[in-house]
């Protein structure tokens, strides 16, 4: 028997239909087509014809191959469910993800039984394209894609400020009041301005600030600002990457007492945090964003609605709620 397991062809399946019809036991009929027995034992159940309104029913070999092939089908289980891909195209326009749409639906109905895998599976098949879904993703890619790191970028950081040195209950996610920074640009084209995106590691609330230029002082000050009204508690530390508009992270420890540290070179998954925010940021604020348009009313709008979506991380809570409570109980 081949180690090799390939899916059974539609000679095979008419072969068990003759067997089958002739009374061969199931074991000669694995037997003779080189299968194991599970796997015959395993079609003429999954295949076998059933319906209440029709006068036949049993194993067909050409009814089974096509039953079988439709299960096979990318996100089959979404396209022969009518309600169930409704309900998920619903969810990927109020801008949630598929693991947000999965997780909640099984919280909501324990009996909607998929996953977020089987919804990227319809999003990318002919019957999602064809609705433009991808264009509801987190990053709006047209064609599935593995992601890159980045440049190594040079900035002399002492070894005091390194993520080596990071204490365990940051890594850990132990404790609230430590952050992580990154800076979110768009197209030259639209000048110099750009963003600071701050979020906050255990709740993952994020925040927005504009920033004039990419200039460190600038940088420094809006974060300041951000962060100054939180009590000491909720204000800690900010973990950046190498960037150098970071380089006067100094300026924090001197007038807020927050820590600073940094990635190793091309290791933004080490501020997966901030870098998982920031793609959802994207589907509201595109590369091609000119940022000098948009008032910041909006900015604190996209936030909001960032901040008010559910997370598998946090039990399908939302990251407003969970921070909320931690000001509540420490005040």
């Amino acid at each position: 028997m081949s180690r090799s397991y390939h899916q059974l062809d539609l000679d095979e399946r008419e072969l068990i239909f003759r067997m089958r019809d002739a009374r061969t036991p199931v074991r000669q009929i694995a037997a003779r087509l080189g299968r194991h027995v599970s796997t015959i034992y395993r079609e003429l159940k999954r295949n076998f014809f059933y319906d209440e309104d029709a006068w036949f029913r049993g194993y067909f070999p050409r009814v089974a191959h096509r039953i079988a092939r439709s299960r096979r089908m990318c996100g089959g289980k979404i396209a022969r469910n009518a309600v169930l891909a409704t309900s998920i195209a619903e969810g990927l326009r109020l801008a949630w993800s598929p693991e947000q749409i999965a997780g909640h639906a099984r919280m909501a109905d324990g009996d909607a039984k998929v996953c977020h895998e089987t919804i990227y599976q319809y999003v990318y098949s002919p019957e999602g394209r064809r609705q433009d879904l991808w264009r509801h993703l987190p990053r709006a890619r047209k064609n599935r894609r593995r992601r890159y790191a980045r440049k190594p970028r040079g900035l002399n950081i002492p070894l005091a400020n390194t993520i080596a040195e990071r204490p365990v209950e940051i890594g850990s996610r132990a404790s609230y009041g430590h952050w992580e920074g990154d800076l979110v640009a768009f197209r030259k084209e639209f000048g110099k301005a750009n963003l600071t995106s701050l979020v906050e590691r255990r709740s993952r609330f994020i925040v927005l600030i504009r920033n004039p230029s990419r200039h460190s002082s600038g940088v420094m000050t809006g974060i300041e600002r951000c962060l100054r009204p939180l009590p000491p508690a909720l204000r800690r530390s900010i973990t950046f990457d190498r960037g150098t508009e970071f380089s006067g992270y100094r300026a924090l420890k001197t007038s807020l007492g927050v820590d600073a540290y940094f990635c190793k070179p091309s290791a933004p998954w080490q501020k997966g945090s901030v870098e998982n925010g920031n793609g959802r940021l994207r589907r509201f604020l595109p590369l091609d964003t000119d940022l000098a348009e948009i008032p910041d009313s909006h900015l604190q709008s996209v936030a909001d609605r960032l901040n008010r979506t559910p997370r598998k991380c946090l039990g399908y809570r939302t990251p407003l709620d969970v921070l909320t409570e931690e000001i509540i109980r420490a005040g």
